[in-house]
């Protein structure tokens, strides 16, 4: 089956990773090991919550400041556009930073799903919903990411898990996955055969 639309992580995919979330959580007043932030922020009583909110968000405007793309990320956006492949975000951080993301570097994302819009990664949420606006089946879609959520999310959905191999725990996401890649314009090639396997 033909790929028609590619969904992408956010931060450590389009862009450079950026997060300390072991920091972060120092920061918020929780262990180092305690899981992921948001699933954590979840259980505060609403003074800590709100300013656990406010040191996310700090850093969350930092990393849009300082963000820089990941190579290829601007040429696999613009070949996949050029092709007439769908481009989604999907990402735990909010809509406004993916937006001004996309501004800074002058790029263009079709739809972005963000944590406010319903269940985040892991969830398949994210994926059947940009499948939805796009009108494609999950099987036809990437999701391209480069932590585990990206890769749990995608096989929930039915879509198809690419992890980009730029952490020092690739090791332990590698078996959720269904290609991992090293360099984000790598997914054209998987794009191209998957064209020339319905041709035949």
């Amino acid at each position: 089956m033909s790929i028609k639309a590619v969904i992408f992580d956010l931060d450590g995919t389009i862009t450079q990773p950026f997060f300390d979330f072991d920091a972060i959580r120092e920061e918020m007043g929780l262990e180092r090991n305690s899981g992921p932030v948001l699933e954590s922020m979840a259980k505060m009583a609403p003074q800590q919550r709100q300013r656990a909110e406010e040191i996310l968000h700090f850093h969350e405007q930092r990393a849009v400041t300082e963000s820089s793309l990941n190579t290829g990320a601007r040429e696999t956006l613009a070949a996949l556009r050029e092709a007439g492949i769908h481009i989604g975000i999907l990402t735990r951080n909010r809509r406004r930073n993916a937006l001004a993301i996309a501004e800074k570097h002058n790029l263009k994302f079709d739809v972005v799903v963000d944590r406010e819009d319903g269940p985040v990664k892991p969830d398949a949420f994210g994926v059947l919903q940009i499948c939805r606006h796009f009108g494609v089946e999950p099987q036809e879609t990437l999701m391209v990411g480069d932590y585990l959520f990206d890769l749990l999310c995608a096989k929930a959905a039915g879509a198809v898990a690419v992890l980009l191999a730029n952490s020092k725990r690739v090791a332990e996401y590698a078996e959720h996955a269904d290609f991992i890649i090293e360099n984000i314009d790598e997914i054209l090639e998987i794009i191209e055969k998957a064209g020339n396997r319905n041709q035949k």
